[in-house]
């Protein structure tokens, strides 16, 4: 039996697996890859005559809009999403969001939250991030980034001379789910309509996706964090009148427990900075 001490280890790594983009394990028991393996003969399969033999055509290239972001991967959007696309859909302002968010109970962790988390900042600014989902002192307080990752946040953004009067910061989610546990599929699907809202009605310049949650939901990718960060993308959401030029980076809480990324961290950093100056 694993003692307390090995236990901890344990979630540790499973946490540095996630957060590093793990997201299928590739089998339940070890594989000896030492050993060679019997090599079974090889059946090859009858050829047919050359005048039947056809060439089927590459497969095509699938690329789904921003619009279908809010779907979960394999299934079909529950009522509560489809609710909060045709609510936020009607949001003309920030205000109308918050009082959206407000009526709206389709969300069940809106019933275990404290708080409703939705933006701070300055709405008008050119940089908008988007984080995860609100922490315990995100919900303690009601605004996004205020606990030890929200401070670090704004350190990276103090080292590229920014700072929250000159940034808008949202969720993907704005109420925090229990334990901070990951989020589900259909929960992500439900308040991802509200952030897509708010970045069409801010309407940003430059679009910072904080963390892998963010990342892969914005942009509608199963890719890690890992894969996704320092690339820059074109983002459309819905009512939006233009693409934004998006950019992921490592979650704050993600580089305080992997203090390694931070190299990877500081280069997306510099990228944003050096496009920010290219915009001016």
């Amino acid at each position: 039996m694993a003692t307390l001490s090995e236990r901890n280890d344990l979630k540790a790594l499973l946490a540095w697996y996630v957060d590093a983009g793990v997201d299928v394990t590739v089998g339940e028991a070890p594989v000896d890859r030492l050993s060679p393996a019997p090599v079974a003969p090889r059946e090859e399969p009858p050829v047919p005559p050359p005048s039947h033999r056809t060439m089927a055509p590459p497969p095509a290239a699938v690329l789904r809009p921003a619009s279908t972001a809010s779907q979960p991967a394999g299934g079909t959007l529950s009522d509560a999403a489809f609710s909060a696309r045709d609510l936020a859909a009607r949001c003309q302002t920030l205000d109308d969001i918050r009082a959206a968010l407000a009526a709206f109970d389709a969300c069940p962790l809106k019933r275990t939250a404290t708080t409703t988390v939705i933006g701070d900042g300055n709405p008008r600014a050119a940089i908008m991030l988007v984080g995860e989902a609100p922490g315990a002192e995100e919900d303690r307080q009601g605004l996004p980034f205020v606990g030890p990752a929200g401070k670090l946040l704004d350190r990276m953004l103090g080292a590229i001379e920014l700072d929250r009067t000159k940034v808008y910061i949202t969720n993907v989610l704005p109420w925090r789910p229990p334990g901070n546990r990951t989020p589900t599929a259909d929960e992500i699907a439900t308040c991802l309509p509200f952030a897509e809202r708010q970045i069409a009605l801010v309407a940003p310049r430059i679009l910072i996706a904080v963390g892998g949650i963010s990342a892969k939901a914005l942009l509608n990718s199963a890719e890690g964090i890992t894969r996704l960060r320092g690339r820059w993308v074109e983002y459309r959401p819905q009512g939006a009148p233009a693409p934004v030029p998006t950019i992921a980076i490592f979650h704050p809480a993600y580089l305080l427990r992997q203090s390694l990324a931070k190299r990877e961290a500081w280069r997306d950093l510099l990228e944003i900075q050096a496009h920010i100056e290219r915009l001016n």
